[in-house]
């Protein structure tokens, strides 16, 4: 089996450094040595796109996804939405937004491409707090979960404040759907006093392909 070989390099928020793997074709991204994801497993990011979208109505659907990453999500959230779609992309890391837009961008079918996208290369919460009642849909992957923070700065986004910014962010209807590494009763606990009817699902790492089981947060807004 081939090596995997680091082909790029860029600063971790908050510290440390992000690096950019290939082996053959597969590629993963790590932190600090520790993977936060990898061309090996995307379908519960797609799976994502498929609870959040599903059912969309009207000519013009808005959904926020925050964090680029592989570039699977976005890609899955575009094959659920009509042509009049706007599909705003949240990442924090420019360098992942480079990738994307090269060397990974066959991955995912070169979603960033695609015209219904538009890319901010900021804080999802910044774009949060300055939203109301914008979108149908809100998609979070910027963490290994509500517990599991890749930066300290984002434990705002899974607390009152942060759930209640989201709630202000999403139109009547709306959607939220989190991500998340493993189980968090304690923050869908959190999801329901905030006013989100919840619901906790587990899906497979690799889809129909099995993996580790991962955890998908749920929120509807009234």
């Amino acid at each position: 089996m081939k090596p995997w070989k680091a082909i790029d390099r860029a600063p971790a928020p908050g510290g440390g450094e992000l690096v950019l793997h290939q082996r053959g074709e597969e590629f993963a991204i790590r932190v600090n040595g520790r993977e936060l994801m990898s061309s090996r497993q995307h379908g519960s990011e797609e799976k994502m796109a498929e609870v959040a979208c599903t059912g969309l109505g009207g000519k013009r659907p808005r959904v926020l996804v925050g964090g680029l990453g592989l570039g699977y999500t976005v890609r899955a959230t575009l094959e659920r939405l009509p042509p009049g779609a706007e599909v705003v992309v949240s990442e924090l890391i420019p360098a992942v937004v480079t990738w994307n837009q090269g060397v990974l961008g066959p991955l995912a079918g070169r979603p960033l491409d695609d015209p219904r996208v538009k890319v901010e290369t900021r804080d999802v919460g910044e774009l949060l707090r300055q939203a109301e009642g914008h979108y149908d849909a809100v998609l979070l992957d910027v963490d290994n979960g509500p517990e599991a923070l890749t930066q300290e700065e984002n434990r705002w986004l899974y607390g009152e404040r942060g759930l209640a910014s989201i709630q202000r962010a999403l139109k009547p209807r709306g959607v939220l759907v989190v991500w998340s590494a493993s189980p968090d009763r304690a923050f869908a606990t959190r999801l329901k006093r905030a006013g989100f009817a919840t619901e906790v699902v587990e899906t497979p790492a690799r889809g129909k392909g099995g993996g580790p089981l991962h955890t998908l947060f749920i929120g509807r807004s009234g």
